[in-house]
């Protein structure tokens, strides 16, 4: 008999490390989110194949059915009218074939003419992650929710050549449609030792010819995942489809790079006869200035074209910065970011990022706070709110900018100076912000600011989303996030609004030209015991020209 029990727990462990089977998940739920997308337990990581079909807005995930860690990957599948409150289907892909038998990995949807949606996926298939791009279509084009795929019977269509290492070769891009009638898409790559993005072209969708140069490759990067692709207007805030081509227009080429995992981009001009992009000169992937998205946890991101509200919608994957053991005793992993609009900025030089506008049809009972003087070391509650679950836009007036602290040339990297100049470091401007998700001594508290310097011939800007404080629980990674924002204080007030929702903080700085995303699980700052603040712990004094905060009430999501 004892011989049989330490079996059966010997056989229950091996199952449970597999994901085979799952256990029951906590009733204790103080991080689980009220508005942001998350299945209803269980792993989830890369947004795949967002689209819009006959006005139903679709949402593919990577996603294990089993248990709150990655493995046994398939697509889920979620549909929303207006990208706040979703509706679960079944899984829409899942491992059935030697093309896929080891995992149905991330990939893109393309609108082909007719209005006519088709998957491309990536398929793993063997235990040493060999990988392959396969094709599904809609069983049934009249359904608008789509809820069956089949996948193409001739599958792989594409397999890695030399020199490709077939167990770095993922994530197909949307596909576009050339002037020449030909279809192209991005797969990503690394090749002698250079992240890479693979251009491949099709006459019919089915048969796919590898251009022989990458379309961009970058000696200081590694594996490119999650490749996108897509044109923007240089004069209208509005999206254009991708397969748009021609004068006012510029294109943008995002990856997402591992260790650490960031998604970066660039803005340059697409050379359509000779197959390549050509970065702007002030764009670049690597180093202190390369662009990024976000500059906290954001990654594996995808854009689609919104052709119902002609605009480019944005999924990321924000990733857990809790334990794997505290994952599996929350029975969950992995939120999905706000859906956010994006445009290029009006130099050019950078995209900008807002909320999609229908969150704002969650705001409750706001309160207003207008023309409140900030003193050098103050802080201000912002009460009458549901601090957990709120929406906050505050906009400060800074006066005193000759006296800034000067900017040391040295100072390149603003994650670094972010953690060294932590919300508790006194300098003349700054920082202030808000505290959010605080305690109500403060012990708790996810800090996000500004400061301003004096640089050799303008005044520079620090955006920091802090969390060394944001848990006494020191389990968790607590990191420190910062970016220069590109707003000259001289002539405008800075802005920021922060969406905080349990344990995220999505904050967007000079109305979203940086954006910091957070995770935070406070052990104090729960539900109705969050505060938030405003708060000035720099030596001279900020105004709040105006501040709005609402309650956020919770969406239908799966």
């Amino acid at each position: 008999m004892t011989n049989f029990s330490v079996t059966l727990i010997l056989l229950f462990s091996l199952l449970l490390s597999h994901g085979i089977i799952e256990l029951e998940a906590s009733t204790n739920q103080p991080y689980r989110t009220g508005f942001h997308f998350q299945p209803a337990k269980n792993w989830m990581n890369d947004p795949n194949g967002p689209m819009i079909y006959r006005g139903i807005y679709h949402l593919f995930y990577q996603y294990n059915p089993y248990a709150a860690v990655w493995g046994n990957i398939t697509w889920a599948h979620s549909t929303s009218t207006d990208l706040i409150n979703w509706t679960p289907h079944d899984i829409a892909l899942a491992p059935s074939a030697p093309f896929d038998s080891h995992g149905c990995y991330s990939g893109s949807a393309t609108i082909r003419p007719g209005g006519r949606p088709a998957i491309f996926y990536t398929g793993s298939i063997d235990s040493f992650t060999n990988q392959v791009q396969n094709l599904a279509v809609p069983k049934n084009y009249s359904d608008p929710y789509l809820r069956e795929w089949l996948k193409y019977t001739y599958n792989p269509l594409i397999s890695a050549t030399r020199p490709i290492d077939a167990t770095s070769f993922r994530d197909p891009s949307t596909a576009w449609l050339g002037p020449d009638k030909r279809w192209r898409m991005l797969i990503g790559s690394v090749i002698d030792n250079k992240g890479s993005a693979i251009l491949y072209t099709s006459k019919d969708f089915k048969h796919w010819i590898k251009v022989e140069q990458p379309f961009y490759s970058d000696a200081k990067t590694k594996m490119w995942e999650c490749p996108d692709f897509y044109p923007v207007s240089t004069v209208y805030q509005k999206g254009v489809d991708t397969s748009i081509y021609g004068p006012n227009i510029k294109h943008v080429l995002k990856t997402s790079l591992n260790e650490p995992q960031r998604d970066c981009y660039m803005i340059g001009t697409y050379d359509i006869g000779q197959n390549k992009f050509i970065p702007d000169p002030e764009s670049s992937l690597s180093g202190d200035s390369g662009l990024r998205y976000d500059y906290g946890k954001f990654y594996a991101s995808k854009s689609f074209f919104d052709s119902a509200k002609n605009r480019r919608i944005l999924w990321a994957w924000v990733p857990e910065s809790s334990s794997e053991e505290d994952n599996k005793k929350k029975g969950w992993a992995g939120l999905q970011a706000i859906p956010r609009s994006l445009w290029l900025e009006k130099s050019g030089k950078q995209l900008v990022q807002w909320p999609a506008v229908e969150i704002e049809s969650l705001r409750l009972n706001e309160v207003k706070l207008q023309n409140r003087f900030l003193q050098g070391g103050s802080v201000l509650e912002v009460s009458g709110i549901t601090a957990a679950q709120a929406d906050v836009e505050i906009l400060f007036d800074v006066i005193e900018l000759d006296r800034a602290e000067v900017l040391d040339p040295s100072w390149t990297n603003p994650q670094v100076l972010c953690s060294r100049k932590s919300a508790l470091v006194k300098s003349a401007l700054g920082p202030f912000g808000l505290l959010v998700l605080a305690s109500k001594g403060l012990e708790e508290q996810t800090a996000v600011f500004f400061r301003i310097f004096k640089g050799q011939d303008k005044h520079v800007v620090l955006m920091c989303s802090d969390q060394s404080r944001s848990s006494l629980d020191n389990t968790n990674d607590r990191p420190t996030y910062g970016a220069f924002l590109n707003v000259d204080p001289v002539q405008e007030r800075l802005s920021l609004r922060s969406l905080i929702d349990h344990s995220i903080v999505e904050s967007f700085g000079g109305g979203g030209k940086t954006c910091i995303t957070a995770r935070a699980y406070p052990t104090l700052a729960i539900d109705g015991d969050a505060h938030l603040y405003a708060f000035n712990y720099g030596i001279e004094g900020v105004s709040i020209s105006n501040l709005s905060a609402w309650s956020m009430k919770k969406a239908q999501i799966n």
